[in-house]
Formats: C-alpha cells, sequence, structure tokens
C-alpha cells in the first residue's frame, strides 16, 4: 500500500547492535521510515552476511534485512571502541540489540547506566525467552522457539508437525520492537524521558498462540493439525483439479453454501442436504463432502475453477509455489543493493510515497565517516 508517509523519523537517530534476523528487521522498519539507523558489526560483520552467497557472491538475505542503514565494525571488547559506542548512545534517541542475553549489561550498555549522559534514550533489548533466570541462560532461533512455544504442535498434518516455512518467530519479534519503539517514542514526547523495553520471541509467539490456548483450556478439544483443512469451518481447505493442481477455498456462511452449490458445484440438491446445511453438519461430514468437491473439480482445470469461484465471490486461492508468487501479478517488488550487488525483493507492505529504502551497507562502510562523527 503507497501511503503519503515520508520520512517521518527523520531526525531519529538509532543505534543498533544487531545480528541475524529479528533485530536488522526491526532496523530496517526503522530506516525505512525515515530514522539515521547506524549498525553495529563485530569484526568479520554480522554472522548474516554469509547466511548465502545468491547475491552474486554477497548475503541476499543480508540486503534484504539491512537496507537503508550505515555500518560500522566495533570491538566492544576495546576500551577505544567501547568508548565511542557510549559516545554514540548519549547522542542516539533509540539503543536497540539483539545479542545473546546478559551481553548488553556485561558491557554496562543498559538504560539506567546511558540515560544517566542522555535522559531521552529508549533502549529495547530482544531475546530469545527473556532476561532472567533460567530463561535467559536459553539460546534461541527462530524454529527452537517455534517448537517451545507450541506453534509446531499446531502446524502440519495429523501425523506429524512442522515448522512454519519461514522466519515468522524472528519477524514478528522485530515486528512487535518497532512498534514498541514507536509507542516509547510517542511517549517520550510528552514526557521527555525515555524508557526501557524488552520484547521475547518466545512472548510474542504465546500472544499468536491464544486462539489454540484458548482452544484448550476452555473447549472440549485440544487443538490439532490440520493440515490443509480447517478446525471448524466446512468446506475449507485444498481440493484437486483436473490438471493436478490445488484449489483453496472457504465457505463461511449457508448463502454461500447455497451459491457454491447452485453455480460452482451445479447440484442444487445439495442445498437443502441436511448433512450439509449448515456448517455444524457440513463439517461433521466433510470427508464426504471433500470426496463431492473434488469429484466435481476434477472436470477443470484449476485457472477455470479460480474462474468460476470468484465469479460466485467464493473466497478461493491458488496453491501457489515459490517460483509461482516469485512471478505472481499482485506482487510488489523493489530493487535493492549492496556495493554492486542488485537484487529483487518483494516490497514492504506500507510503502513510503517515495519508494522504499533501496541501499544495504557493505562492512564498514561508513565506518570512518562514524568515527569522525562522535569521537
Amino acid at each position: 500500500m503507497v501511503t503519503g508517509l515520508e520520512n517521518e523519523l527523520e531526525g531519529i537517530t538509532v543505534i543498533s547492535v544487531e545480528q541475524a534476523v529479528a533485530g536488522p528487521y526491526c532496523g530496517m522498519l526503522l530506516a525505512d521510515a525515515g530514522a539515521r539507523v547506524i549498525k553495529i558489526e563485530r569484526p568479520g560483520g554480522d554472522f548474516a552476511r554469509i547466511y548465502d552467497r545468491w547475491a552474486e557472491g554477497e548475503s541476499a538475505i543480508f540486503i534484504w534485512l539491512n537496507r537503508g542503514k550505515e555500518s560500522i565494525c566495533l570491538d566492544i571488547k576495546s576500551d577505544e571502541d567501547m568508548a565511542l559506542l557510549q559516545n554514540m548512545a548519549a547522542k542516539a534517541d533509540v539503543l536497540l540489540s539483539n545479542l545473546a542475553p546478559g551481553a548488553m549489561e556485561r558491557y554496562g550498555l543498559i538504560g539506567a547506566q546511558l540515560r544517566k549522559a542522555n535522559p531521552g534514550l529508549i533502549t529495547c533489548m530482544l531475546s530469545g525467552y527473556g532476561r532472567d533466570g533460567k530463561a535467559g541462560r536459553k539460546k534461541a532461533y527462530d524454529f527452537l522457539v517455534q517448537a517451545e512455544s507450541g506453534v509446531v504442535a499446531v502446524t502440519g498434518t495429523p501425523e506429524e508437525p512442522v515448522r512454519v516455512g519461514i522466519s515468522m518467530t524472528d519477524l514478528s519479534t522485530g515486528l512487535t520492537a518497532f512498534s514498541a519503539i514507536l509507542r516509547a517514542l510517542h511517549q517520550r514526547h510528552r514526557t521527555g524521558k525515555g524508557v526501557d523495553l524488552e520484547v521475547n520471541m518466545f512472548d510474542v509467539m504465546t500472544d499468536w498462540m491464544n486462539m489454540a490456548l484458548l482452544g484448550y483450556r476452555y473447549s472440549d478439544v485440544a487443538p490439532q493439525r490440520y493440515g490443509l483443512t480447517h478446525g471448524f469451518v466446512a468446506p475449507y481447505g485444498a481440493y484437486q483439479s483436473k490438471d493436478g493442481r490445488q484449489v483453496m477455498l472457504s465457505i463461511q456462511n449457508d448463502r454461500e453454501w447455497s451459491d457454491f452449490c447452485l453455480q460452482v458445484l451445479r447440484q442444487p440438491d445439495l442445498v437443502e442436504d441436511p448433512r450439509y446445511k449448515h456448517n455444524p453438519e457440513r463439517y461433521k461430514n466433510r470427508v464426504a463432502l471433500a470426496e463431492i468437491i473434488n469429484a466435481a473439480f476434477a472436470a477443470y482445470d484449476k485457472d477455470d475453477i479460480i474462474e468460476m469461484l470468484e465469479d460466485t465471490r467464493i473466497a478461493c486461492a491458488s496453491l501457489n509455489s515459490v517460483a509461482e508468487v516469485s512471478e505472481h501479478e499482485f506482487l510488489q517488488n523493489r530493487t535493492v543493493q549492496m556495493g554492486d550487488k542488485i537484487i529483487d525483493i518483494a516490497d514492504l507492505p506500507v510503502r513510503r510515497a517515495a519508494g522504499s529504502v533501496t541501499c544495504a551497507p557493505v562492512l564498514d562502510e561508513h565506518g570512518a565517516m562514524i568515527r569522525k562523527e562522535f569521537s
């Protein structure tokens, strides 16, 4: 969605001691909103720089997550570099970090200490499970938190759980941190005071798990894995077409069921059939209903089925491969570069009027400039 938003965070400086995915994604969103984001990298760089070599030897994933930032390499075990980082924090608006639990505290990079020199500083620490006790000692990566938080338990088929195929835990945590920082900036505008924020991946995922948790706690049936079907609505799932493709569709009410029977299945007798007339009965008899739908769809190719469903105003989707999504007519792309390497990425869902930021930094690209500025 193109909006009238344009550099709304201009004048805000973010020091981001970040690595991997969650912190960099949050930093990228801040940069796209117009903030100056200075990425602090360890000697040798963020290890995400070697996640892949898809962009002519450089990491395409790193480019995606780090566009719009400045890069400086610092060894915070060095007194000189630590002093420089403290100088930067004294002049910054936000200090974002997602190092291992306890790392920022060991170096004294915590809000209570830093706000002695900079009362308006907002700190935001990202972690796997929190900073206290056993949670603070537990290492975390996206897939592992998916498992620990129960996401994997409700994802997959009845026979086998599977992980969500994207870094959902990292990205949702970065997005949550972004929204928390915006709230803190708004509060500081009223109070003049900074605040400490903590966002952990487990909390984010268990909040998103509330539908399953509520189902377990307050219904008679514990949440299950349903594959490409729904837990209480039918028909809602994937059905086979003549050309071997799958079509997803969802019937949400009895009016849609009637239209579906008359205009798509072309079986008017099903409308009043007591086995399928209302959703509870349709769900109870969902196996037989799926056989009816698959038999009807076997006469048509996928594109023809999609056209019929859309003409009938039935919610539907193609079960697309990644290759098909890459060429999707709805997809909004953005060209991004790092040095002389150029890649195409899917653009952000909320886009600036002038377009999203487009350049990611090479390692320590802005180091000399930043050292001179903050020494």
